[in-house]
């Protein structure tokens, strides 16, 4: 932890969040925000736990990343919308090599997604849905229509494969922002390379479900402790894989 009176600046924080040299293959970072005993969710949204430090953490990992990963439920809990990028951050990522906005692209086995949504219609990157072949064709098509669709799998929508169809498309360095099952399928099929959790100084009680949803028992996966921030507070950790 750096000393209490070691302030970052955004160029610190960003060296914090620093991802390796791009190689061609998908780096995917995950993110979350829980309380202290492990809710991810106040009144089924994450808004409650967040703190002016995590938006800042939020925005910076945006800013690092060519794709913003989440799950169709994900997608219409939270309301998601496509990515806004202010001009001092499109700057910023333009220095990077990157484009001046982050895509958006949604998992959805099922593609119960509107068309019409401003994810859609409003995005200055056009959105990406993967999905998989037996997904329902009339949907598939509408979809098609306002974006990228990548068929990945058979039955099932197959990550692996979805995950080299956006680095073959140049989107590397790959965000996800949830939700739970997508993250368990993610770390089913060993895609993860690092977590960064946001600790908020808060108590929920029961109810709200944990980060993961879905992973088969019996699987732990390792992870090491890159860097721990903290202000007010809520925790920032990054972990890596092992």
């Amino acid at each position: 932890m750096p000393d209490p009176g070691d302030l970052l600046n955004d160029a610190d924080l960003t060296a914090q969040y620093a991802l390796p040299a791009p190689d061609g293959r998908p780096h995917v970072r995950l993110n979350f925000v829980c309380s202290v005993d492990g809710a991810i969710t106040v009144g089924a949204v994450s808004k409650g736990l967040q703190t002016p430090g995590d938006h800042r953490v939020y925005e910076e990992l945006r800013t690092l990343a060519d794709v913003i990963l989440v799950g169709a439920g994900t997608v219409q809990i939270e309301g998601y919308g496509p990515a806004r990028v202010d001009p001092e951050r499109r700057a910023r990522r333009q220095m990077l090599g990157l484009a001046e906005v982050p895509t958006v692209a949604v998992v959805s086995a099922s593609l119960d997604l509107d068309p019409g949504a401003a994810l859609f219609t409003a995005a200055a990157a056009r959105t990406v849905v993967i999905t998989h072949a037996g997904a329902p064709a009339d949907r598939r098509t509408a979809l098609a229509e306002v974006a990228d669709v990548i068929i990945a799998g058979e039955a099932m929508v197959d990550l692996p494969l979805a995950l080299a169809e956006l680095a073959r498309r140049g989107l590397t360095r790959i965000l996800c922002e949830g939700g739970p099952h997508l993250f368990g399928s993610l770390l089913s099929a060993g895609c993860v390379d690092e977590l960064c959790v946001t600790v908020s100084p808060l108590i929920v009680g029961p109810g709200p479900g944990r980060m993961v949803a879905g992973l088969p028992a019996g699987i732990p996966v390792g992870m090491r402790l890159d860097h721990l921030l903290e202000e007010d507070g809520a925790l920032f950790c990054r972990y890596v894989t092992n």
